[in-house]
């Protein structure tokens, strides 16, 4: 797929003249959060929309947990008795943003967020305002609005009034299916559409560079067929066997070069790209972030990059390829987050209660991936009883049980534990020393911790392994990545600047809000933002 994906374009000289196989306003290739909003928003504004997708099954949206990361006074926030404002928002982005986006677009988004919230639910996307009675990765049903980032975290706190964010879709289990099956409902209202097993080979420009359309590559028959089972067999099995993942992924390749029939779909407005990142691209990771290639890969199997090397086929620039984030999660449990965790030299990396994106990030970038919890018994047995009461969700609950009943190290003190994690005696007695001192309240927190999220520690010890290629523990990586773009229209950048004509991107295929710090709901909420607006965009161009 990633070779048919990167072939250079289809140059044609007069397109009055071309024979097409379909024609329509705006072509959408990928058809997850950010394809399904780019297809509506065009469609409102009256334009005729195809959309093609490799799959059609929804993506990575559709397997996320389905939360929108929106703030500034919600309907939900404000039945919560929550205060929050678009500045408040901004505030608290502007830190986790960085550079991937100006200013002036990320107060843009905080000042939108009630409206695509009220967006959403008027097609159908429910939302709610119950909260969970504290932190937690991902709030058990009944549950849809928590604080989904670093957000109540003194280094963020101090700066920006904290409030949750996080509006976790409203259903059963992980939400995101319910999210895209609104949308896909919302689609079909709307007469848009959707081809499904159609791969998006190569764009179609004409010799100024300006894009045309896409020749796609539709599957169908027999072989359509055994396309659809070899992706949901790969999707299926990638958590328990990746390599067997993987032989399937690539027979998918095989069949879509062998048995694919190519056709020419014209543009006339323009063609949007959101197929999503490219973390099933081993080659592409292996490129621009290696680092990441012993991370557990999370998404689908429609994650390979193949909108990028589109975009890129003509021209278009990158940026942020190195940017993965890496999800070490160690609340639930709560009281994982009051231990410490060190790196191989036996310092601590970061503060234990922020967001896992960011505890990952810091274990990843600073200590390459290696990290290890160190807990005391007290800790351990407050831990093992709420992984037991059952009210957390099997995956937050199963790993942290089996890590602590059979596969944590025990010292007696910190020079034993030391010694059987292969890690400096003298310096976990010190960073164990400063700890305490920290948590008794004889001495600041080097990094800042809650003092309510500081618990002193004493003999036995365990020490637990959360490195990025634990098999028990897997670490789960999303790219953030992607073609760089206009931020007021989505519209794809060469590297001077310069617009190319009729190509749009949006979710993860473009920089975005999400692209330099991870935060629970800031990706789908930027498929939507973003999404909506290549959609736009592309008819008003028509």
């Amino acid at each position: 797929m990633d070779n048919l994906a990167s072939l250079p374009p289809l140059v044609v000289a007069d397109a009055a003249r071309q024979r097409w196989d379909a024609e329509c306003d705006v072509l959408v290739l990928g058809f997850g959060a950010a394809g399904a909003c780019a297809a509506l928003a065009a469609a409102e504004k009256g334009a005729r929309v195809i959309v093609a997708d490799r799959f059609n099954r929804g993506g990575a949206s559709a397997k996320s947990g389905g939360v929108v990361y929106a703030g500034g006074g919600t309907p939900q926030q404000v039945e919560a008795g929550v205060q929050d404002t678009p500045q408040a928002m901004f505030e608290y982005l502007r830190q986790e943003t960085g550079d991937a986006v100006s200013p002036s677009t990320l107060r843009a988004f905080c000042e939108g967020s009630r409206d695509m919230i009220a967006w959403l639910s008027g097609l159908g996307v429910g939302f709610g305002s119950a909260m969970p009675p504290r932190k937690t990765s991902y709030p058990a049903d009944g549950y849809y609005l928590y604080y989904s980032g670093s957000e109540a975290v003194p280094e963020f706190s101090r700066s920006a009034s904290p409030a949750p964010r996080g509006h976790r879709v409203k259903g059963s289990g992980m939400s995101g299916r319910v999210l895209f099956g609104v949308l896909r409902e919302a689609v079909g209202r709307a007469g848009i559409t959707v081809r499904g097993q159609a791969i998006g080979r190569r764009l179609v420009t004409n010799a100024n560079g300006a894009v045309l359309g896409a020749e796609v590559t539709q599957m169908s028959g027999f072989a359509g067929l055994l396309h659809r089972q070899l992706e949901c067999f790969a999707d299926a099995v990638h958590n328990m066997a990746p390599g067997l993942a993987d032989q399937a992924r690539a027979a998918l390749a095989r069949l879509e070069a062998r048995h694919g029939r190519q056709q020419l779909v014209r543009a006339q407005g323009g063609v949007v790209l959101a197929t999503g990142g490219f973390i099933f691209n081993r080659a592409m990771v292996g490129q621009h972030a290696p680092r990441y290639l012993r991370a557990w890969r999370l998404g689908a199997t429609g994650c390979s990059g193949s909108g990028i090397a589109l975009g890129q086929s003509v021209g278009g620039a990158c940026s942020h390829m190195h940017k993965v984030s890496a999800w070490r999660f160690i609340n639930p449990p709560f009281e994982w987050a009051r231990g410490m965790v060190v790196d191989r030299n036996g310092r601590r990396i970061c503060n234990e209660e922020v967001y896992g994106a960011r505890l990952g990030h810091a274990m990843c970038e600073q200590a390459d991936g290696r990290a290890w919890l160190v807990i005391d018994d007290a800790l351990r047995r407050a831990a093992l009883r709420e992984c037991r009461s059952g009210k957390l969700w099997l995956f937050q609950s199963g790993p942290a049980l089996m890590l602590m009943l059979w596969r944590a190290v025990k010292g007696a003190d910190a020079a034993q534990l030391a010694s059987r994690i292969g890690v400096p005696p003298v310096q976990l007695a010190q960073t164990l020393a400063n700890y305490n001192a920290a948590a008794s309240g004889t001495a600041p927190d080097a990094f800042g911790k809650s003092a309510a999220m500081l618990a002193p520690l004493s003999g036995p010890l365990y020490a637990i392994d959360i490195s990025m290629d634990s098999r028990l523990f897997p670490c789960p990586a999303i790219t953030l990545g992607g073609l760089k773009v206009d931020e007021t229209s989505g519209a794809v950048l060469r590297g001077d600047g310069s617009v190319i004509a009729g190509l749009y991107a949006a979710g993860r295929t473009a920089l975005g809000i999400a692209s330099n710090q991870y935060v629970s709901g800031l990706s789908l909420a930027d498929c939507v933002w973003s999404g909506r607006k290549a959609g736009a965009a592309a008819y008003s161009t028509h």
